[in-house]
């Protein structure tokens, strides 16, 4: 179940609906990229799915092409993805766990960040995203949330202390993502550690997540920089959850890390 990095599959598919009407029309792309103004590579891009096609492109290309609409219908299904290409398989699984356990070295899991903590983190994706593609996927982490209330499901984790030192953005975004962390903690079905710095443990490969699904399934999602690896294979499973074991046994208890994050939110 490993994730692609490829454009969305709607990219693709109008792209390649519009280089077919250009075709059937008898119009060259140096023709259309002109009567639209953008550039011949431009057109290419969005022709071969790399590009998402844009309004303006859509909407000439419709009435060159005698399409009647059906080019600019396309618009519709071109609105930004919620979540990057290679995650969609785990938050479909995520949205159904009954148990997860993640643990995150460097920043604030997803399901546990404040809006501006995810605006800040969202908005400094490489490449660029544009305004439209980040206010989706702010609101897509933000709507994901709402699975933090469904009591009978157990979530658990585990921050490195960089995570929770480090600040993202100003210092009244960071005080109040640690005050989020304490308050959303409070909930008996929410456990959250601090892992603090020194000494060795096998979180500092990297983070992961842990699932259980309705049916005892058991699953490990990791992400990297380009990609995500959602997996059920039983030996891969047992590795990651071992690891997370040992984690928790370097973690602060949960009194613990209250105490911690509460008063690093004061010296702030």
């Amino acid at each position: 179940m490993e994730g692609s990095s490829q454009p969305p599959m709607s990219w693709r598919y109008c792209g390649n609906q519009l280089k077919m009407w250009r075709t059937q029309a008898g119009v060259t792309r140096e023709e259309l990229a002109k009567e639209a103004n953008y550039e011949f590579e431009s057109i290419k891009s969005m022709e071969q799915g790399r590009r998402k096609p844009t309004l303006r492109v859509l909407e000439v290309a419709d009435q060159m092409f005698g399409a009647r609409g059906l080019l600019i219908a396309a618009n519709e299904y071109l609105k930004p993805e919620k979540f990057a290409s290679y995650s969609q398989d785990f938050m479909r699984y995520e949205a159904e766990a009954i148990v997860v356990n993640w643990f995150e070295a460097l920043i604030i899991p997803g399901l546990l960040q404040t809006e501006a903590y995810a605006w800040e983190l969202i908005g400094d994706h490489c490449p660029p995203l544009d305004d439209e593609t980040i206010e989706a996927r702010v609101a897509a982490r933000l709507e994901r949330q709402a699975l933090l209330e469904k009591q009978t499901r157990a979530f658990t984790f585990v921050i490195g202390e960089t995570g929770v030192r480090f600040p993202i953005g100003s210092k009244e975004t960071h005080v109040r993502q640690l005050q989020h962390l304490l308050h959303v903690g409070k909930r008996r079905n929410v456990t959250v550690q601090v892992v603090r710095f020194g000494g060795s443990h096998p979180g500092l490969l990297g983070p992961f997540v842990l699932l259980e699904t309705p049916d005892h399934e058991h699953l490990a999602y990791e992400e990297g920089q380009t990609t995500g690896v959602l997996y059920a294979d039983p030996a891969k499973v047992s590795v990651v959850t071992q690891r997370h074991a040992m984690i928790l046994r370097a973690a602060l208890s949960p009194e613990e890390s209250v105490k911690f994050i509460g008063e690093l939110a004061e010296e702030l």
